[in-house]
């Protein structure tokens, strides 16, 4: 997907932005920043749109493979930290490449929090969620994720990644004065909570990965979609 990669990477940089100026406004201001992350997301398919037709049918799969992620959060909301939707985008993003996973990890984080609470952590879940996509799609044909246990290590690595970008959140938000010990005490809280999604990442993706990216595939195959 070379031919994207200029506006995943204008996507990219539009994120980084807004959550850059995000420690600048206040928490009321969420919405508009989740509205904005969302247009960000969408970029690559309004520049796919110019550049060749985009299939509906293409739309409907971003639309259910989104939706999918979004609700395999609810039956393991009891379980802090444990939840299929990493696994979900990163082997969406392994068959449809990097645009896609992108495209699904953020709208999959906005769409949940309709279920689990809107807030100021919402954009940077969007953020977080759609590198998990973006970094699974431009790595899927790496000898990293060409074998199972690579495809393992990079889900349980992004369990920890995933954890780190929103402890930068909680440490932007709160009132103290920025100091090495609360960036330590930060972290050191979250290990839990971090170990707990990546162990969750290796087990929802040896689980899925086999039956789960078959079928994704036989879909890519037999009707074209997402081709590059």
């Amino acid at each position: 997907m070379a031919r994207f990669r200029l506006p995943l990477l204008t996507a990219l940089g539009l994120f980084v932005a807004v959550l850059a100026l995000a420690a600048a406004f206040t928490d009321r201001h969420y919405m508009l920043l989740s509205v904005v992350l969302l247009l960000a997301a969408l970029l690559p398919l309004f520049i796919r749109l110019e550049r060749r037709p985009l299939q509906s049918r293409e739309l409907v799969l971003l639309a259910v493979l989104s939706a999918i992620a979004a609700v395999s959060r609810i039956p393991f909301a009891a379980l802090p930290s444990v939840k299929p939707v990493s696994a979900v985008v990163i082997l969406s993003a392994y068959v449809f490449g990097a645009e896609a996973g992108f495209v699904i990890g953020a709208v999959a984080a906005l769409v949940s929090n309709i279920y689990f609470g809107q807030g100021p952590w919402t954009p940077w879940q969007m953020f977080a969620w759609g590198m998990i996509g973006l970094t699974a799609g431009w790595l899927r044909t790496s000898w990293l994720l060409s074998k199972r246990a690579g495809l393992l290590v990079f889900g349980f690595l992004w369990g920890f990644l995933f954890g780190w970008i929103m402890n930068i959140w909680v440490i932007i938000s709160l009132p103290d004065a920025f100091n090495w010990r609360l960036v330590a005490a930060t972290f050191a809280a979250s290990f839990y909570f971090d170990l707990a999604h990546a162990l969750s990442n290796v087990f929802f993706l040896a689980v899925l990965a086999g039956g789960w990216t078959k079928v994704l595939q036989r879909f890519r195959k037999k009707y074209g979609l997402l081709q590059e």
